[in-house]
């Protein structure tokens, strides 16, 4: 009987925070998660929640197998708020998914072959300027969506490439993450890709303009791995010479981002997900490498260096969809897999 009572009382609570539009709060930016956040708090923060994201489950069921999911992942948060106090750690979109969910939001995926990437020169850093950021410049599109596709590798290949036909052309071109998903047949599309196998690709093909390529963008909603390839080489608006790796070193990193233009970036990603702002200096990176973003600049703030990066997560994610990291120490190693192109 308690039980059949606890269920209805359940049902009734979905029905009240689900479908009462007149009762809504406008809670705005959720960061209402504390250090002293107790047990009983978890529930209304999760309604809190599911108003601010208009999120909405069907059973009774998915309401509680979400809240359980909330819950750890509200642990998370506050674990992320004591070891990394210079971000914004918080209750984002993410919130009520899994793991497993999650990671179709990231996408690297490291191409091991034979080929001999080219290791970019070395340049000099004795006067870099103390801050640097290629939005300022006009070499930087507006943040895009991969929705639920792990297509992340496809956004930083193009930003690099949007970033060097501007230095080249003066002209600025969004250009198709969905030809590289369909058409790059070295990578796996929805299921993962590698910047520097991507450049291959581009070498070899050009892009076109995402206006005559479109990202078939879905949402929350799962992508198909790739579509059929609707290539077309009359219509490429952009091209590469060579592409190249660049040096650990982060000043050689700033160099290059000065230099040629915004670069590819492969980190561990999983830090991202409750991030709402600062910069992040996180102790521990959990996960392997798994996400491709792109640097599109530096710079100082309050004696703490920082990198900024660009992200796919629309620009309701972190600092108008993008994200700042600690610079000079390897952060999630951002420092390992990054590249450059030359037109």
């Amino acid at each position: 009987m308690a039980k059949a009572l606890a269920i209805i009382l359940v049902g009734l609570l979905i029905l009240v925070v689900c479908c009462s539009s007149s009762n809504r709060l406008d809670i705005g930016k959720i960061r209402q998660v504390t250090d002293n956040l107790e047990v009983k708090d978890v529930e209304g923060h999760f309604k809190h929640f599911m108003q601010k994201f208009g999120k909405v489950y069907g059973t009774t069921e998915e309401y509680v197998h979400r809240l359980k999911v909330f819950q750890a992942n509200l642990a998370h948060v506050m674990s992320l708020k004591k070891q990394d106090p210079t971000a914004i750690h918080g209750i984002t979109s993410f919130a009520d998914l899994t793991p497993e969910e999650l990671s179709r939001f990231l996408g690297f995926r490291k191409a091991y072959s034979n080929r001999v990437v080219n290791q970019a020169p070395l340049l000099p850093t004795d006067n870099l300027p103390e801050a640097f950021d290629w939005r300022e410049h006009g070499a930087v599109t507006p943040v895009k969506f991969q929705g639920r596709c792990g297509s992340c590798w496809t956004f930083s290949t193009t930003g690099v490439v949007e970033g060097a036909n501007f230095l080249k052309t003066g002209k600025l071109i969004s250009l198709s993450e969905e030809q590289l998903i369909d058409c790059d047949y070295k990578d796996n599309g929805c299921e993962g890709g590698d910047m520097l196998s991507a450049y291959e690709y581009v070498k070899a093909r050009g892009l076109e303009a995402e206006e005559d390529y479109p990202y078939e963008e879905l949402g929350y909603r799962h992508k198909p791995v790739r579509g059929p390839c609707r290539y077309q080489p009359s219509k490429v608006v952009a091209t590469i010479a060579n592409y190249s790796r660049v040096s650990e070193d982060e000043d050689q990193i700033a160099a290059n981002l000065v230099k040629n233009g915004p670069l590819s970036i492969a980190l561990r990603g999983n830090v991202l997900f409750t991030y709402e702002g600062g910069v992040a200096c996180p102790r521990i990176c959990p996960g392997e490498i798994n996400h491709g973003v792109l640097l599109v600049g530096y710079g100082v703030e309050n004696g703490l260096r920082y990198w900024t990066f660009k992200n796919t997560w629309t620009d309701e994610f972190g600092e108008n969809g993008y994200f700042r990291l600690c610079r000079g120490v390897g952060v999630c190693d951002m420092n390992s897999e990054v590249g450059t192109v030359s037109t």
